[in-house]
């Protein structure tokens, strides 16, 4: 019986070079429209599918290989009796090869400004039946999506004379991988075209980025997926220009410092140590911010990330270059901050151009638990509408305001219970991560030093009790800001009055779990 293969490709990528091999193996080749117009001039024989089906392609090539001339031969088991008697009765030769890769969704919805109407017109339909009619009958059928398993695979062919069962189920499992992949494209493509929300049947899809050395600790195995559309700004959109692959704990702590640095539109250094920031500096330069951020915490600033939305300077770098830091990820570098900063062998640098777009909406933020998947909107949203309540009897100054608004900018990205104290646009100590709110800012408190007289103080919810204010007044600090909605938020207000601070209430808090 006589070998036949199905060739359709929108990727020619060595789709000659296979043509020619299987021709010479012996196979009759059976392709449609521009492939087989690629494998004819490259001289290889090539029987249309319409001289199969004895139907022409139609509607603008919707319709090429849906017909049973073409299925039947591909999802006959050949163990079957049955099955290959109906074959030779319905004159229909079994399928050994289908080789075909879709239409190019993916390429044709990253392009900006593109159409509905085209990116409707390049969702695949034969292409995607035939792959799954192929990968099910996986045992006769050797099917290929993917132009890296040409060579080997023909060459399996030849040597042997046949596809191996486990060749062939492994190229299935790749193919039901593609296909799932494809149509969670199409999917999210049509809620984000109705608006987004949260579907019912949710189906996420991501692309291999890179293998890890290990996860959070050596003994966890890892990889880093991203996403096909990734927001701008996002960490899987930046380019390294330096140093060694980033790890699984480098790409979570610098992820949740680009989360930071988006809430700040004039010149910022963020610093982040464990996923929590550790100095931040605002100010008219770069370089100033920069030292604002490594004076807040020098000790915790060491072995950190340093992202900046403003570009990397000579001075900047060199300042950088003195102490031990993981990451830095900045919209663009100076020659001169490039050759300062690669002179460390292990330093990371990423370049990210649009490290200070904010997130779009949309945006979702997601948490995997054991058995299930938590999902909700990123938290893009600073205070509510509504202006924030002065709770006492002293309202704060502007430049309190100021440092308030900056505070609480920074704790909304510390984790909870979360305590930052800020002065003159620089953080001066961040607590994070307790189960008590008292411990945090008495961490905070410390961290600061002297330097606490006269700052302010955020708090990412409320005070259940009057302690962290009563804290906060024997350090010096003069003015607080948070969510307010304690059964006790009394206490808290006159504790605030008899020591002369002032406290506003956001009414909006922000958990980071």
């Amino acid at each position: 019986m006589k070998k036949r293969a199905i060739l359709s490709v929108s990727d020619k990528t060595g789709i000659v070079k296979l043509a020619k091999g299987l021709e010479k193996a012996g196979l009759e080749l059976v392709s449609t429209g521009g492939t087989a117009r690629a494998i004819r001039e490259a001289g290889v024989a090539v029987t249309e599918v319409s001289e199969i089906t004895g139907f022409p392609e139609c509607l603008d090539g919707r319709v090429k290989t849906l017909h049973p001339k073409i299925h039947a031969g591909v999802l006959a088991i050949r163990d079957n009796a049955d099955h290959m008697e109906q074959l030779t009765k319905l004159d229909v030769t079994p399928v050994d090869f289908v080789i075909i890769n879709l239409y190019p969704f993916k390429q044709t919805i990253r392009r900006e400004n593109v159409s509905r109407e085209e990116a409707i017109e390049n969702i695949d339909i034969g292409g995607p039946t035939m792959l799954r009619a192929a990968a099910k009958n996986w045992q006769d059928v050797a099917v290929m999506i993917d132009p890296a398993d040409y060579t080997p695979v023909l060459e399996e062919y030849v040597q042997f004379g046949e596809v191996s069962r486990e060749t062939k189920f492994r190229l299935a499992a790749k193919v039901f991988e593609h296909t799932a992949h494809y149509d969670a494209l199409i999917a999210d493509y049509w809620r984000r075209q109705l608006g987004g929300g949260f579907p019912e049947l949710l189906s996420l899809t991501y692309e291999k980025q890179q293998d890890m050395r290990y996860g959070e600790n050596p003994h966890q195995r890892a990889v880093f997926y991203r996403e096909v559309l990734p927001p701008a700004g996002s960490l899987s959109k930046a380019t390294q220009l330096h140093g060694k692959e980033l790890s699984f704990n480098n790409i979570n702590d610098t992820n949740g410092a680009l989360d930071l640095l988006r809430e700040f539109k004039e010149p910022t250094v963020v610093a982040v140590k464990h996923a929590n920031p550790c100095g931040v500096g605002s100010a008219d330069t770069i370089h100033a911010a920069y030292m604002k951020a490594y004076e807040a915490d020098p000790m915790s600033v060491y072995g950190g990330i340093i992202v900046t939305n403003r570009e990397m300077d000579a001075a900047t770098a060199a300042e950088i270059h003195k102490i031990f830091i993981e990451i830095v990820v900045a919209p663009s570098y100076t020659d001169e901050a490039l050759e300062i900063l690669q002179k460390k062998k292990n330093i990371r640098l990423l370049l990210l151009p649009d490290i200070a777009t904010p997130l779009p909406e949309g945006v979702w933020d997601m948490k995997k638990v054991v058995g299930g998947l938590l999902v909700q909107e990123a938290d893009r949203v600073m205070l509510p509408e509504e202006e924030p309540k002065v709770a006492t009897k002293r309202r704060p100054t502007d430049k309190e305001m100021e440092d308030l608004l900056f505070a609480w900018k920074v704790v909304k990205h510390a984790k909870s219970n979360g305590i930052a104290i800020a002065k003159d646009k620089q953080s001066l100590g961040v607590g994070p991560g307790q189960v008590c709110r008292i411990w945090p800012t008495q961490q905070a408190i410390e961290h600061a030093g002297e330097a606490v007289k006269g700052a302010v103080l955020a708090s990412d919810a409320y005070f259940p009790f009057d302690d962290c204010v009563k804290a906060a007044a024997e350090a010096g600090i003069t003015a607080i800001i948070q969510p307010g909605g304690s059964i006790r938020d009394e206490d808290s207000i006159k504790a605030c009055d008899e020591n002369g601070i002032a406290m506003i209430f956001t009414g909006m808090r922000h958990f980071k779990h």
